[in-house]
């Protein structure tokens, strides 16, 4: 599982690597990224795109991931993702 943090949204992508596919993907750029959700604090909405991509990757079949934070502390926004992402389902 990747992790890309901007200052405004948060991206995570579960990516086959030997293959080179994304196999699930959440974002808090989305179309159908909910209106009242974006009232939330922006490790809220982390936590709900950790939420999204674990049962997007586990709809793909995905349970075992490794869990890339980019460079990024495991702090915050990013620790929020993985927590709920485990919450869900998804082992790293």
């Amino acid at each position: 599982m990747n992790i890309f943090r901007s200052n405004i949204h948060i991206y995570a992508q579960v990516i086959d690597d030997t293959l080179g596919h994304t196999l699930a993907a959440a974002s808090t750029n989305e179309k159908a990224w909910p209106v009242s959700e974006t009232k939330m604090t922006k490790t809220e909405q982390a936590a709900l795109v950790g939420k999204l991509v674990a049962e997007r990757a586990l709809e793909a079949g995905v349970t075992k991931v490794v869990f890339d934070r980019g460079g990024f502390k495991y702090h915050g926004r990013v620790k929020a993702l993985a927590e709920a992402a485990r919450e869900a389902g998804l082992n790293f």
